[in-house]
C-alpha cells in the first residue's frame, strides 16, 4: 500500500448510502445535495433559470469530482 492509499483510508472511510435499494458513495450524495441548494439559492436570487441550472451544476461536477480525489473507493481503481 502507498503513502497515498494510506492517506486516503485515514481521511475518508468508505461510506456508502442507500438510495431505492441502491448503494451509492456518500461524496455522491453530498455533491448533488450541494448542487441543488446552489440551484434554489441562484434560482432566488436571480429569478431565472438558465443561471440557477448552470451554477449548480457546475458546483455539483466540482464537488463531485473534488471530493472523488478523498474517496477510497476511487483509489482502489
Amino acid at each position: 500500500m502507498t503513502t497515498v492509499q494510506q492517506f486516503r483510508s485515514a481521511v475518508r472511510p468508505s461510506a456508502q448510502i442507500h438510495i431505492a435499494g441502491v448503494p451509492w458513495p456518500a461524496y455522491k450524495v453530498v455533491a448533488l445535495g450541494i448542487g441543488l441548494l446552489v440551484l434554489v439559492i441562484v434560482g432566488a436570487a436571480t429569478a431565472s433559470a438558465a443561471p440557477a441550472v448552470l451554477a449548480g451544476a457546475a458546483t455539483a461536477t466540482v464537488v463531485w469530482l473534488g471530493l472523488s480525489v478523498f474517496s477510497s473507493d476511487s483509489a482502489e481503481r
